[in-house]
């Protein structure tokens, strides 16, 4: 499932070893070295062997209280975080003309724990490629971690390490922030350890047609915050004014100021029960290109401007399959009303290939329920 759209560009942040890696065009707020450090990658990068214990998903804490009168001063809070994020500094290796194993490049970000056996949260961009990672705790011990598993479309990456008892932060509604609502940042700008700042949820479910830069395939919903976000943020949390996690620091707007993004723990406790699972997300689309609905639509529907057109559908696909066509609008998908074309791509991504799924059609006047059985994403055309 894709759908139109210009292309964005990407901030990165590095830190050179050895070699200056090549440019490159990004908002995401670090990334280590050149186009090569992919195929230095070693057992650091790929989801690791199932040899650890499986973890589970944190249970979604209830949000702070919502206040208004004069701001508290949040060291309490940052004093319970603190020891809960880590540094995270991976390192791109490979072998020279002489055989000798070299460090091409070291990239830094944050991270932090979710799960005191030693679970930890932070961005694919900090890890990838990585031959060797290393994370470091406020009080000063650092710990070689494994990947555990790791999903480039949303920027997600889990990492273990071998200890346990670890404090860890407990994971808040994202859900339930609204625009408005304070929140802190903490991680390492420019190598600065433990940074802390604050600011206000500016916007909610900001998309890559929002934030340029962003990889054309992935899938982005964010929370958007004037609290300051840099390059070595990334991986680190966004918390709520009870000290819970609600979203990880991923992407800054490179043309702009006092603008960051963080995925929400919303999206991302979709995503983790996979990940421990299976280390990799396999999607299921529907194989079509959809757009917004339009004024004129809504209109004629009589109904609000909530769904996804279609505007093609790919030959041999399951939109094909269950006789879909160019011009139906689909407004509910497996029971849930779709709001636009971005949730559309989201809801079908994450239902599982091979499920059946009941859609609400609208085709012209006439709106009707389809059964669709979806495909592996990639097996057919988008």
């Amino acid at each position: 499932l894709s759908i139109r759209g210009g292309r964005p560009v990407l901030w990165t942040a590095l830190t050179l070893m050895v070699a200056t890696a090549a440019g490159c065009e990004l908002a995401s707020c670090d990334k280590k070295t050149d186009g090569g450090a992919s195929s230095a990658a070693t057992a650091a990068s790929a989801p690791s062997s199932r040899v650890v214990p499986l973890g589970r998903p944190p249970e979604v804490q209830a949000p702070p209280t919502k206040t208004i009168g004069s701001m508290p001063s949040l060291a309490p809070l940052v004093r319970r975080a603190r020891p809960s994020v880590v540094t995270v500094r991976a390192w791109v290796r490979k072998q020279n003309q002489f055989g000798r194993e070299i460090a091409e490049g070291q990239g830094i970000g944050t991270g932090f724990v979710y799960d005191p056996k030693g679970f930890l949260l932070t961005n694919n961009h900090v890890i990838d490629g990585a031959s060797e990672i290393m994370v470091k705790f406020a009080d000063g011990r650092e710990l070689e971690a494994k990947v555990i598993g790791k999903d480039k479309p949303t920027d997600v990456a889990v990492l273990k390490v071998a200890a346990s008892e670890l404090p860890a932060l407990p994971v808040g509604d994202s859900k339930a922030l609204e625009q408005g609502d304070w929140v802190v940042a903490i991680g390492n700008p420019f190598g600065l350890e433990h940074t802390v700042s604050a600011g206000i949820v500016s916007a909610k479910g900001r998309t890559k047609d929002d934030v340029r830069g962003l990889d054309p395939t992935g899938y982005f919903s964010f929370i958007q915050t004037d609290a300051s976000i840099n390059p070595g943020n990334s991986g680190g949390p966004l918390l709520n004014m009870a000290g819970q996690a609600v979203g990880i620091n991923a992407a800054v707007r490179a043309d702009a100021n006092n603008i960051g993004f963080a995925i929400p723990m919303e999206m991302v406790m979709q995503l983790l029960p996979i990940l421990l699972k299976h280390g990799k997300i396999t999607r299921s689309a529907i194989g079509i290109t959809v757009d917004d609905m339009s004024p004129s639509d809504a209109k004629r529907l009589g109904r609000p401007r909530k769904g996804a057109k279609v505007i093609q559908v790919s030959p041999g696909g399951a939109g094909a399959e269950a006789k879909l066509s160019g011009g139906d609008i689909i407004l509910e998908f497996d029971g849930k009303v779709v709001a636009d074309k971005n949730e559309l791509r989201w809801l079908a991504s994450m239902s599982g290939v091979n499920k059946t799924v009941t859609m609400k059609v609208a085709r012209g006047t006439r709106i009707f329920d389809m059964r669709i059985t979806l495909h592996e994403l990639g097996s057919t055309v988008p």
